[in-house]
């Protein structure tokens, strides 16, 4: 670990105490886990590790009470335990969950949202955020199954932290390895603020952000409708990096099935229509305004009462379409105008696109995003982007790394907020 990242005592006895509960699946990466506990013990953590049945055929529960300080929990309906510290107790008194290693199948029975043992209840019964590190073969990460699992654990809410690439116990090479312990530990204190040496300074604390997220629906008839594929998964994370910059988070977001950030105030809306007036019943109070959402550009001129049925002998079908309101345009003219940063999709000559909106448009800053990849984008987990703005009549930019969307959003929020703070002391 760099030593940027090390944690005085000093620090920590005047930070709140985390209290991390660590779960411990069955796989040999679980002998790395005795490492994490030691580093998240040594930065100040509470830690109460649960063990899977499974893990315990790698590693013994008296590792980790030797480590952590505290019993390690291994049964769901322990008498003994329960007349301590229960698992609905459990559940209420962590401020984190880390899963690590978390195999193919705790991983399948958490998708599932199954609780046959004392981790998959917890993870059911607890409202703090869940991390999850896996670590299984390669084939195994590599099968659709897996993929829809992670899929369907990112929608929840859950962040996956790994896996790493490289020579696996088995003697296979490839995607698949848990991350070292240093590494976990690094992005364990990142989620959590009072145990991150770089969150302490909040540069939004006291500001506004209103982020618009996910697709609209334009209603064709009652149970039809004009929509496209974004996930919001984009918008929600930028939501969560700002909210860990101390900023209260307004998130307008369309019809999406992903959970919010915890603590965001969560506008939802269908229409582009409702989505514009959800932005300017916050416009006054907002400091930043992030437009992610991908917003319908058409909608039907009129959206039928009844489901429009087919008839006899018709081929074809034709909708009179009618412009949307352009919401960023709107807010970046607006006269309590918010610091307005827009989003442009494209899918060919993304960044002449993109720099022709940031200055018709009014913008500060634009994202731009290439939606004809596959591989980010609509419904992806990862994403690349090049963000652009203007600097004494200069155009400026900055390209990240393509990385997950929550580690991308942490990114584009620095850079915003630096301009904005640039703005603001002219």
């Amino acid at each position: 670990m760099s030593d940027k990242r090390v944690i005085t005592d000093e620090r920590m006895m005047s930070a709140k105490v985390v209290r991390i509960l660590l779960g411990v699946s069955g796989g040999i990466a679980a002998y790395k886990t005795a490492q994490l506990t030691r580093l998240l013990v040594k930065s100040g953590a509470d830690v109460r590790v649960v063990m899977t049945e499974g893990a315990q055929a790698f590693i013994t529960p008296l590792t980790f009470q030797a480590l952590s300080g505290n019993s390690v929990h291994t049964h769901l309906l322990d008498p003994e335990a329960e007349a301590g510290m229960g698992h609905i107790e459990l559940a209420k008194w962590a401020d984190l969950i880390v899963i690590a290693p978390a195999s193919a199948d705790i991983m399948a029975r958490l998708a599932a949202g199954m609780a046959n043992d004392l981790l998959t209840t917890l993870c059911l019964a607890t409202e703090a955020k869940v991390l999850l590190a896996p670590a299984m073969n390669q084939a195994m990460w590599r099968h659709p199954a897996t993929q829809r699992n992670a899929t369907q654990l990112t929608d929840y809410g859950y962040r996956l932290l790994g896996p790493d690439q490289g020579e696996q116990a088995c003697g296979d090479v490839g995607l698949g390895r848990m991350l070292e312990p240093e590494a976990l530990a690094e992005l364990i204190q990142e989620a959590m603020p009072s145990l991150s040496p770089s969150a302490a300074p909040q540069p939004l604390a006291g500001k506004v952000v209103t982020i618009t997220a996910g697709p609209t629906r334009e209603a064709v008839d009652p149970v039809r409708y004009i929509s496209n594929h974004s996930s919001g998964k984009m918008g929600f994370a930028l939501a969560e990096a700002a909210l860990q910059a101390g900023a209260h988070v307004n998130l307008i977001a369309g019809p999406v099935q992903i959970a919010a950030p915890k603590g965001v105030n969560l506008l939802p809306v269908q229409s582009a229509e409702q989505m514009l007036a959800a932005s300017l019943s916050v416009i006054d109070q907002t400091d930043i305004f992030i437009a992610a959402a991908a917003v319908a550009d058409f909608r039907p001129a009129n959206a039928a009462d009844q489901k429009m049925k087919k008839q006899a002998g018709q081929n074809e079908m034709v909708l009179h379409l009618v412009q949307n309101p352009d919401i960023v345009a709107t807010i970046a003219q607006h006269e309590q105008r918010p610091f307005t940063v827009g989003f442009a999709a494209e899918t060919q000559d993304v960044e002449i696109y993109a720099a022709d909106k940031l200055v018709r448009k009014n913008l500060d800053m634009i994202i731009a995003n290439d939606v004809s990849r596959t591989d980010i984008g609509f419904n992806s987990d990862e994403n690349a982007v090049t963000l652009l703005w203007q600097h004494e009549g200069m155009l400026q930019a900055h390209k990240p790394e393509q990385a997950a969307k929550q580690q991308l959003a942490q990114d584009l929020i620095e850079h915003i907020i630096a301009q904005f703070c640039h703005l603001k002391q002219k």
